[in-house]
């Protein structure tokens, strides 16, 4: 399978030498200069993943990932924030706006492309492994090859982290989830994310479905109450 990449950045050095170098790994890849251009090209070339920089005239990489994340066409498609801006601030910025993976700038190519191809295995991972429904005696119902939820009887709209973190979560009711494992199963064990990355798409779950269905175990992690 080639996958499809779309670069967004309005520093064009940078936008042809990533280019370049995906190009070389086996990529199909476009480019975007800015976030407006970016919406007109995926719409067109729907690409699998989007490397997306946070400052750029026109339309930021918040607004721009947030118009992504509207177009249902593009729903699958996985967003990861490059950027020079490495502030927790920031990276929970992203998180809350549906990105799936932030990295910060400067990054060596060769750990680019690695932390890339991990990324992209999920989408393989999440084909084979997904059941098509769960969860439907508890009030939630996930179904993983549409990638619907929907919470006593109203489909709501999940990212895709979220989303698999949800299906994680409701596939073993009443089992306690340890950290660990989510970041193996949902992040991979080839990518690093910060220590509050899990926590963040927990409290967005919750604001979704409900405090009371996902309990915390301290120190430990998380389960499913239905």
């Amino acid at each position: 399978m080639t996958y499809r990449i779309l670069l967004v950045d309005d520093e064009v050095d940078i936008l042809e030498f990533i280019r370049y170098n995906l190009v070389r790994e086996g990529y199909e890849v476009y480019t975007a200069q800015d976030g407006a251009e970016a919406l007109e090209t995926a719409a067109q070339c729907r690409p699998h993943l989007i490397l997306l920089d946070m400052m750029m005239p026109r339309m930021d990489g918040i607004e721009t990932c947030r118009a992504i994340r509207r177009n249902p066409e593009l729903r699958h498609t996985i967003i990861v924030f490059l950027s020079a801006l490495g502030e927790e601030e920031q990276q929970l910025a992203g998180f809350d706006v549906g990105a799936d993976d932030y990295l910060t700038k400067p990054i060596k190519m060769k750990l680019l492309i690695s932390r890339l191809q991990a990324i992209l295995k999920r989408i393989d991972n999440a084909t084979a492994e997904s059941p098509a429904e769960t969860g439907g005696q508890s009030g939630i119902t996930v179904d993983g090859e549409r990638h619907t939820v929907r919470c006593n009887g109203k489909e709501i709209s999940l990212p895709r982290k979220e989303f698999a973190l949800l299906e994680l979560l409701v596939q073993s009711p009443g089992k306690l989830i340890s950290r660990e494992e989510i970041y193996a199963r949902i992040w991979g064990t080839g990518v690093v994310v910060g220590d509050r990355t899990i926590d963040v798409h927990i409290r967005k779950l919750r604001q979704k479905i409900g405090e009371q269905r996902i309990v915390t175990v301290k120190g430990v992690g998380y389960k499913y109450e239905p």
